[in-house]
């Protein structure tokens, strides 16, 4: 597969370009009510990832950059209960690859690793942690004092028309108490 968009090398993000449809989504997430703590929700979904080019910083690096947007909605009834926007970044020179979480509860999240080739499989490992300075979270005042991310991890695989991902997001929350809010999923490009 070619990497190469419009003249520019989008490297290992080349293979997310497009939309990608799944129902087989899995949120595992706190619940301070019901079922010992524990919300499952099954979930739709559709992603769009947009090459948009690449940005130069402080006249050294030059990231090849993928503009996307995730709709996710609940199976039981329908409604979309998850949004989120950012971005997927590749530097040719280092091989970093940066995921840029951006959801509308006031938390943004900068996660950086690495992409590895096997086959046909592009494999995106990324993670970010609160108490680092590079590759951390970001919020509200109100979700550090109720529902504080603490860390993120997420691991997204590419097999030609095929995508899977799952992701970790250690949470503080209802009197500080730790939760690893999971989500996985499968989709296919359309």
């Amino acid at each position: 597969m070619s990497t190469e968009i419009d003249g520019l090398d989008y490297g290992p993000l080349a293979c997310l370009i497009g939309k990608w449809e799944g129902d087989r989504g899995m949120d595992i997430s706190p619940d301070n009510e019901e079922n010992d703590g524990i919300e499952r929700t099954p979930y739709f979904e559709t992603i769009h990832f947009e090459a948009i080019g690449d940005v130069t910083n402080a006249n050294e690096q030059t990231l090849a950059i993928v503009r996307y947007h995730q709709e996710v909605y609940r199976k039981s009834n329908d409604e979309q209960f998850h949004d989120q926007i950012g971005y997927w970044t590749w530097d040719s020179n280092t091989g970093v690859v940066t995921h840029s979480v951006n959801i509308p509860r006031a938390v943004a999240i900068v996660a950086g690793g690495k992409a590895s080739q096997n086959g046909n499989k592009t494999t995106f490992e990324v993670a970010a942690d609160l108490d680092k300075e590079d590759y951390t979270v970001s919020q509200s005042d109100f979700m550090f004092d109720k529902a504080k991310t603490t860390a993120f991890t997420m691991t997204l695989e590419v097999d030609g028309d095929s995508m899977s991902y799952r992701e970790s997001t250690m949470l503080e929350i209802y009197g500080n108490r730790k939760f690893d809010h999971r989500d996985k999923s499968q989709l296919k490009r359309v």
